[in-house]
């Protein structure tokens, strides 16, 4: 038994074996053969096994996520039944006489560079299910084991280095009952994911991978950041204990569903959800979300081989509408780059992508993307209460020409006879300093902001959040970050307009009263997390929070902060 610490990511207690989510080593040493009939027949039993794999997946996704996310394995097959693609590959072997590894590398790579280099888009992004497939057929020659966590069919805790999105973006919430990472910090994009999820996570261990082995017996305490390693069957009762204690403070929460978020004092806010997909709105809806604050729209172009078509996205952003019944929905417009990737884009490599060229910037300069999001987002407005959000702009020029795309393809639609919806509200998030500081000009010309405090910290502070060297300086209670998020809020109320927040911080319960004070009128976060806070925004005063948060905003660090609250919490 061993126990290790880490960070608390996402609330709960969960029990299971270990599934190790890691990618292997696909390199390899023979790079010529003089047995090129062995390496052949080596080849056809990596196709055949590799046929199987990809077969059952799109029947496991097709079955448990529907048909559309199950086309990209529908194109990943077509890749490995080319027969021009397959005969190279053997005539590298039997001609040139290298090894099969050696043989499938070369082709591929020739493809994969043959297509993305091509004019038509649909070409380029074919690139993406060569690699992918030739990836599998490797792992299959050098008889290693892909993660597949689509495939997942049993109670398991996934233990990996890293969740990209596209991995969480897979798991179901049947079997996977809980993560652990070796980093990431609260804010990373798997933590939030745990969230959505509605599953206990523990993140930032640093060694879990190396401590643990498929089929490990695996608690996570995502309530105090424990996790421990083949765990006394002592230790287990006393956990299952904790489990039972946790369901029954949900219990008492759940009363809360169908009542409004009042404070003591009779001021009422409103509670929303951050959601990466229509699955998640039911867990909205079960929770007693008020609305949706944010809408994650990259998931849509994750986890596929090409870029989700208009009617796609507009099916999508139909059912969510529809599914919350006229309570706001804002829908976040594309948001890639950072740690976000999406393969079949071949998005350029920066020297530090997170203030390099993503969301608002990318969409800007690749309106062929942008344009199709926005008439899908403007057909599917007449289906409910739809909000538009820019995400990352620096500047008030972003949000001009990005609100001038949309007027226009408004009025495209309109002139076409498409019902438009005359009430969409156009806001932005503000997570980046220059943002907060013009707050005044920018709300001038917005409709709402939502302060996405995840970036606006790691930018303020000027600490990466995914680095755990300075993880000390991204502290969302700092003084510089309350009085910029207090002069958003002024700013805004000053025009008339209200302000919400989709940063993690927003369901932080040493925050709440903080926000609270400051006078926020929306807090959006993780659905799981709506009741805690509905439940802990009715205990308090919201003058008496005006007084602490003022108290705050003189301060000079964040302990100072942190001891003021939890002095007057008592």
């Amino acid at each position: 038994m061993k126990k290790i610490t880490g960070i608390p990511a996402s609330n709960g207690i969960a029990m299971a074996k270990v599934y190790h989510l890691i990618e292997p080593d696909l390199t390899y040493d023979q790079t010529n053969t003089n047995n090129p009939y062995d390496e052949v027949h080596r080849l056809n039993d990596a196709l055949h096994v590799t046929k199987e794999d990809l077969q059952a997946i799109r029947t496991h996704t097709e079955n448990t996520l529907g048909i559309e996310h199950a086309e990209i394995f529908s194109a990943h097959l077509l890749v490995l039944e080319d027969p021009e693609f397959i005969k190279q590959i053997k005539d590298k072997i039997t001609e040139d006489h290298l090894s099969a590894e050696a043989a499938l590398d070369e082709v591929s790579k020739f493809f994969m560079n043959l297509f993305e280099n091509m004019d038509n888009e649909y070409m380029r992004e074919r690139a993406a299910d060569i690699k992918d497939v030739s990836k599998r057929v490797m792992a299959h020659l050098l008889g290693v084991t892909l993660p597949n966590p689509a495939l997942i069919n049993e109670e398991v805790i996934v233990v990996a280095h890293d969740l990209t999105p596209s991995h969480t973006a897979q798991l179901n919430r049947k079997y996977v009952k809980g993560f652990a990472t070796n980093i990431g910090g609260k804010t990373s994009h798997s933590a939030i994911m745990a969230r959505s999820l509605e599953i206990p996570a523990v993140v930032g261990t640093k060694e879990i991978t190396a401590l643990t082995k498929q089929g490990d017996c695996l608690i996570i305490d995502g309530n105090n950041g424990q996790v421990i390693i083949n765990p006394s069957n002592e230790l287990k009762e006393i956990y299952k204990e904790k489990q039972i204690a946790f369901k029954k403070q949900k219990q008492i929460w759940s009363t809360l569903k169908n009542e409004q978020s009042i404070s003591k004092d009779g001021i009422q806010v409103e509670l929303a959800a951050n959601i990466g997909s229509p699955d998640d709105v039911r867990a909205v809806l079960e929770n007693g979300g008020e609305g949706i604050g944010l809408y994650r729209t990259e998931f849509l172009f994750m986890g596929k081989s090409t870029l989700p078509s208009e009617d796609e996205q507009y099916k999508a952003y139909k059912t969510v509408l529809e599914a919350m019944n006229g309570k706001p929905v804002i829908v976040r417009t594309l948001d890639i780059g950072g740690d976000k990737e999406i393969d079949y884009l071949q998005l350029p490599e920066e020297m530090n992508p997170f203030l390099g060229f993503r969301a608002i910037r990318f969409c800007l300069e690749n309106e062929h993307i942008f344009r199709p999001q926005l008439r899908a987002l403007l057909r599917a407005s007449v289906h409910g209460n739809l909000k538009i959000m820019f995400p990352m702009v620096a500047a008030l020029e972003e949000f001009r020409q990005a609100k001038g795309i949309l007027l226009e393809e408004k009025n495209a639609l309109q002139d076409e006879g498409v019902i438009v919806s005359p009430s969409i509200e156009v806001g932005i998030m503000v997570e980046i300093p220059s943002t907060a500081v013009l707050a005044k000009q920018f709300a001038k010309e917005v409709d709402f902001f939502s302060i996405g405090t995840n970036d606006l910290i790691q930018y303020t502070m000027a600490a990466d959040r995914m680095n755990e060297r300075v993880a000390y300086l991204y502290q969302p209670y700092h003084p510089a970050i309350l009085n910029l998020v207090h002069q958003v809020i002024e700013a805004a109320h000053n025009e008339g307009k209200w302000v919400g927040m989709c940063g993690e911080m927003a369901e932080d319960p040493l925050a709440i009263p903080l926000l609270l004070g400051l006078g926020l009128d929306e807090f959006s976060m993780s659905a799981s997390s709506i009741l805690p806070a509905r439940s802990q925004i009715r205990d308090l005063s919201k003058a008496d929070m005006e007084i602490v948060a003022h108290d705050a905003l003189a301060m000079g660090t964040a302990e100072e902060v942190v001891s003021l609250i939890k002095s007057k919490l008592k």
